[in-house]
């Protein structure tokens, strides 16, 4: 099997974020970004989806931490993009459900080529702890641009926001643990009737 690994770097006025990726790790992640709570979500994502995952991020988190939220998830969506090359033998696509207590939710992805996000999570309350729940969106908006694929988020039930964002970020890990696997059947081969991704 090729290196499926990536390291990439975007820096901004606003944000300087750096983020390696092994897509064939054992779920080893490293985080200084500033933002405690958007670290705990990506280590779910790191752990669940035995992907290596390390990234630095300085930004302007004195406004508020938007900007370094969706950069992050700009520069992860570009570094899944060159691990994943021309996506030949991979399953390109993954789907979870993960519960979590009261809490369930279910997300669909598609390496698809074509940047698209579905996003139906209703949280009951606007912040867990000090982290703007709408600035989940964003994360997301930004990776799908620039992995670039198709993705359904769907939060099914909960009450409490932590439990809600955590059951999002864990799916998203296994489903992306699901879709970059090999499958040693569509070896060499580019899972799609057209040919490229």
């Amino acid at each position: 099997m090729s290196d499926r690994s990536a390291k990439v770097s975007r820096d901004t006025l606003e944000t300087q974020i750096s983020a390696s990726i092994n897509l064939d790790g054992s779920g080893q992640s490293s985080f200084d970004t500033g933002i405690p709570f958007l670290e705990h979500m990506l280590e779910q994502v790191s752990r669940h989806g035995l992907i290596d995952l390390e990234i630095k991020a300085n930004g302007d988190v004195h406004v508020d931490d938007h900007h370094t939220v969706e950069d992050i998830g700009i520069t992860l969506g570009q570094a899944f993009n060159q691990a994943l090359g021309d996506k030949q033998g991979i399953m390109r696509y993954g789907h979870a459900y993960v519960p979590l207590d009261e809490a369930l939710s279910r997300v669909v992805i598609d390496f698809s080529g074509r940047p698209g996000i579905e996003y139906r999570v209703t949280f009951p309350n606007a912040r867990a702890g000090q982290f703007d729940v709408d600035l989940i969106r964003e994360f997301f908006q930004g990776f799908v641009n620039h992995a670039p694929a198709t993705l359904h988020i769907d939060n099914l039930q909960g009450v409490n926001v932590h439990h809600i964002a955590e059951t999002v970020f864990k799916a998203f890990g296994r489903a992306l643990r699901v879709a970059v696997s090999c499958d040693e059947r569509m070896a060499g081969v580019i899972p799609s009737t057209k040919g490229s991704l």
